[in-house]
């Protein structure tokens, strides 16, 4: 049995400065909030490090002579730091979550109108599950990156700088005895970062992939009932969880040893203090405040190591999510002419000359295809599957781009064309339709400045209004994901609304009437009569029933234009139209 696939994780190049740079560009515009940032942060710190010499103060001083109304007025300046610190501490946290969000909000919207204008090519190529996760965890990873590791980072040298200096001007001696047992935690961190970075990196492959299987069950889940899957479905799906629980418990495992570890360090460390500092006390030669302030001093200096080691996975797995969404945000789109001429009356004249196209480079889909859409006129496309038929469609709206050969739309080549100004002259109806959640005047609208008695008009055209007069609310009706509330013939009766509500010059029905049931069928074909007339339409069909009222019909195969001609010429020529009609209609009749 096949297993989940995990996704290969980009996470060899944990420190590509490149990558770090440029995030830190987005930082840019953030920069008085930063600024505020770093300044709260430093004077949190350096109020959180007077504490010890407070406490020192307070030892020596009123406490060694037995002075209360002196320790009474030390114990209200140590509580007003104590207030002072939390609250710059809170003011910390409030304003790196600012500041994080608004560059989290700025790069979100950046990838996502990079992914909306990214030629449809890209999406054949990757899959659409694995570009959720882009948009969600890879940039929540950056978000993290600068809330939790850039700034804590930042925060933990600052603190690890500031209490070096303080032990060193409290007692030199004892602090150079603690940085004896540095090379060890050094050691130790290096250690759990590497060993870290592994058992993270498969934790996390393990629950993306089963994240995945999950989703893909979800969407299949009438597919799953329907033929009985559902206990090979929780075997795989229990094999990968599985896998994930055996993973994150050998990453417990290492935690269980490193801040052990770290503990035993630190009390190393202390034990180190306690003998110099005692001695020092029975010598006279430290004070006993200046004993107790160091001991403060060093329990506070291996926390911000011990929270490096942390912050370095979470900037291993900031550094694999940049490396993907600059990916996406360096994908090339589909290229626009800098200073695009002034679209040309819209007539519907269209014109292919030479096309010659191929997805993948080495496959041709189209060989040297030329014909001519005249103005008002309708033309059907036919042919066997995988002849070429919705790939002319493609190069024609510009969702592909055209490698030889040229097309026309209204005399101008659709490469000198800005591609949203070209695709307005056009109306589409495809086989499959896709409804978004919102209301129903939403989905026929699409953002456009339509007039409601507009799309009323659109919908009666089309026949549309049955399904509206069916609706209680009519236009402001919701609908479910994907109008999965209302019938695929209500659904393809409402496309062919939206198509027409734009007022196109060219009409494009791909496939428009496969999958419905009869009675729809008839009121599409009754609106067809209507909406056909004086209007430039290019219909894809298999079958042939509902092309032969065309002018002109194009019979591809293999990827070339066979022949042209009206019905009645293709079937006199007895080619492959012929052939194609008479397996369609053994008896003649059509």
């Amino acid at each position: 049995m096949s297993t989940i696939q995990e996704e290969e994780e980009l996470i060899e190049k944990p420190y590509d400065w490149g990558l770090f740079k440029r995030f830190l560009g987005y930082m840019h515009p953030h920069r008085p909030v930063v600024l505020i940032l770093v300044l709260v942060m430093l004077a949190g710190i350096t109020i959180d490090l007077a504490a010890p010499f407070l406490i020192r103060m307070a030892i020596d001083g009123p406490v060694a002579a037995k002075d209360v109304d002196g320790l009474k007025r030390l114990a209200g300046f140590f509580f007003i730091l104590v207030l002072l610190s939390g609250t710059l501490k809170a003011a910390q946290h409030y304003i790196s979550n600012l500041a994080g969000q608004r560059i989290l909000f700025d790069l979100r919207i950046q990838v996502f109108a990079r992914l909306q204008h990214l030629p449809i090519s890209y999406y054949d190529k990757t899959p659409v599950g694995r570009l959720l996760t882009r948009v969600t965890g890879d940039v929540e990873n950056l978000a993290e990156l600068f809330t939790s590791g850039l700034v804590g980072m930042l925060g933990n040298l600052l603190s690890l700088v500031l209490i070096v200096i303080a032990m060193i001007i409290i007692d030199p001696t004892m602090t150079l005895l603690t940085m004896a047992v540095m090379p060890l935690a050094i050691l130790m961190t290096i250690q759990f970062r590497l060993h870290a970075r592994k058992t993270y990196r498969a934790a996390r492959r393990s629950i993306a992939a089963v994240t995945a299987y999950l989703n893909e069950c979800l969407s299949g889940i009438k597919t799953i009932q329907a033929f009985n899957r559902q206990e090979s479905c929780m075997q795989r799906f229990d094999e990968g969880a599985a896998l994930y629980r055996t993973r994150s418990i050998h990453a417990g495992y290492i935690y269980s040893f490193f801040w052990p570890g770290i503990e035993l360090i630190t009390t190393m460390a202390v034990a180190l203090v306690l003998w110099q500092g005692g001695n020092g006390i029975l010598a006279k030669t430290t004070t006993f405040g200046s004993f107790i302030a160091f001991w403060y001093l060093v329990r506070k200096f291996f926390e911000p190591i011990q929270e490096l080691a942390e912050k370095y996975n979470i900037l291993q797995a900031a550094m694999a999510s940049a490396e993907r969404i600059f990916e996406i945000l360096d994908a090339p789109t589909s290229p626009a002419p800098e200073k695009p001429d002034a679209p040309p009356e819209a007539r519907g004249a269209i014109e292919f000359q030479n096309v010659s196209f191929s997805y993948d480079g080495n496959t041709p889909v189209l060989k040297n295809v030329s014909f001519t859409v005249k103005p008002g006129e309708t033309v059907a496309l036919v042919g066997y599957t995988g002849a070429g038929k919705t790939s002319v469609l493609s190069l024609l709206l510009r969702l592909y781009e055209l490698q030889e050969g040229r097309i026309l739309v209204d005399g101008v080549d659709v490469r000198d064309w800005d591609p949203r100004t070209l695709r307005k002259r056009f109306g589409m109806v495809f086989q499959d339709v896709f409804l978004f959640s919102g209301t129903v005047e939403e989905n026929v609208r699409l953002g456009r400045t339509l007039t409601r008695e507009h799309l009323d008009s659109a919908a009666k055209l089309v026949n549309a209004d049955r399904v509206l007069n069916r609706l209680p609310e009519r236009w402001s009706h919701q609908l479910q994901e994907r109008g999965a509330s209302i019938s695929s013939g209500e659904r393809q009766l409402l496309s062919f609304a939206r198509a027409l509500a734009g007022e196109p010059s060219v009409l494009i029905l791909d496939e428009a009437t496969a999958n419905i049931d009869a009675e729809t069928e008839g009121l599409i074909q009754d609106a067809l009569e209507r909406i056909l007339v004086e209007r430039t339409s290019i219909v894809v069909a298999h079958r042939l029933s509902t092309v032969r009222k065309a002018d002109k019909i194009l019979m591809f195969h293999k990827g070339e234009l066979r022949e042209e001609g009206s019905h009645e010429e293709l079937v006199a020529q007895q080619g492959l139209y012929e052939k194609l009609h008479r397996l369609q209609f053994p008896n003649g009749k059509n």
